[in-house]
């Protein structure tokens, strides 16, 4: 199994707990990603995996992905590393590199999971992407969103294998580590709205920023978390943006607090000390953190498309139109009015019932398997 990097991105999240579900069923798995620092995944694995060395790169983000995808077959001209049965690609990075070995003979195939297809300005990018998926013998969704958008652009039949969520981490029983978190976080008396994914415009940081502006007129004290913000490619515009309408609000300093990366074992303490996830995306695959938050017992604010309209229903979240700051708002307001937030709590609860890892991972075998057939034939 491939992924694009060993930062904790939902996509690499996804690849790692699939392959640690399949290896506990019994299956022999190895996750492989690019690591330029050779410290390896951000988190300790529950099954094999390997740090692909990568280069150090300079230049724009189609140089990243061509030096990412050269690293990968470097790698795998090693025979050696090529004693696998079946190749899996997490991205279009690993999926290029799949492409390339299988044309030139090396691997009889691969199958590609598609968590969301982006828009890249650089059309060199887009036509990676989709040489990715094309060459793909199988391809996987992880919701009905994107098998439609296969179904139409690529004329490709999807296998939906859906996500999954850790109860055992993911719960609202406190275990301490909120309090330090607190602390170090500088957190009062809240409301604290939590925001997971960094400042991208996929993630709609702004229109968020500026809905959290409107709620601390009606909660003075609210404080925004806007944490994450690893990311292969480059949004650093939109970051000067944000920047400057965080200026425009005229939010005190300690309104809005930009961590960055949260470390994983610290993550289900921060979903507790948060009264409301904002999820406000205007383009999303799956949107893991909505299960995790609500596994936590956070009510959740989301988008009102799909994919959260695939598998949420009605009244489980509190939807919002991401194109308009007003309405991020007034769903912040709603998640955090009772008796309606205990209504989110428990509805979340049965969300969290829904998604689990040992069923996104038997739905892999499958495919699989017809992969096999496909090789022997």
């Amino acid at each position: 199994m491939l992924a694009h990097s060993t930062n904790p991105r939902g996509g690499v999240v996804h690849a790692l707990m699939v392959a640690e579900t399949l290896t506990a069923l019994g299956e022999e798995v190895v996750v492989h990603a690019p690591d330029e620092t050779a410290r390896g995944f951000f988190r300790p694995t529950q099954c094999k995996a390997v740090s692909v060395p990568a280069s150090p790169v300079h230049g724009d983000t189609h140089a990243l992905v061509e030096r990412r995808i050269a690293d990968y077959l470097a790698y795998f001209d090693n025979a050696r590393h090529r004693r696998l049965d079946i190749w899996h690609a997490q991205d279009g990075i690993s999926g290029n590199a799949l492409a390339i070995l299988k044309q030139r003979g090396l691997i009889d195939g691969y199958a590609m999971t598609v968590h969301h297809i982006d828009r890249f300005e650089d059309d060199r990018l887009n036509l990676l992407q989709a040489r990715a998926m094309r060459e793909a013998d199988c391809l996987l969704v992880v919701s009905q969103r994107w098998r439609d958008v296969l179904r139409s652009q690529f004329d490709r039949e999807p296998v939906i294998v859906g996500n999954g969520v850790d109860r055992q981490r993911f719960r609202p029983v406190t275990d301490g580590r909120e309090t330090v978190l607190r602390a170090q976080l500088g957190l009062g008396a809240g409301p604290v709205v939590l925001a997971i994914g960094g400042i991208e415009r996929r993630k709609n940081t702004v229109r968020m920023l500026q809905g959290f502006a409107q709620l601390r007129k009606v909660h003075p004290t609210a404080q925004l978390v806007v944490a994450g913000g690893i990311s292969l490619l480059d949004h650093s515009r939109y970051q000067i943006a944000f920047n400057g309408a965080l200026a425009e609000t005229g939010l005190p300093p300690n309104a809005v607090i930009l961590p960055g990366v949260i470390a994983d074992d610290e993550m289900p303490a921060l979903y507790r000390v948060a009264d409301v996830l904002v999820f406000a995306s205007i383009e999303e695959g799956f949107g893991l953190v909505v299960v995790e938050a609500m596994a936590s017992g956070t009510p959740v604010v989301v988008s009102k498309i799909a994919p959260f309209t695939d598998y949420l229903g009605e009244y489980e979240a509190v939807w919002c139109d991401p194109e308009r700051s007003g309405s991020i708002a007034d769903a912040m307001v709603m998640a955090l009015t009772r008796p309606l937030r205990g209504r989110l709590i428990a509805r979340g609860f049965n969300v969290a019932l829904r998604h689990d890892w040992i069923d996104t991972a038997k739905a892999h075998l499958p495919v699989y398997e017809s992969l096999k057939m496909v090789h022997h034939a």
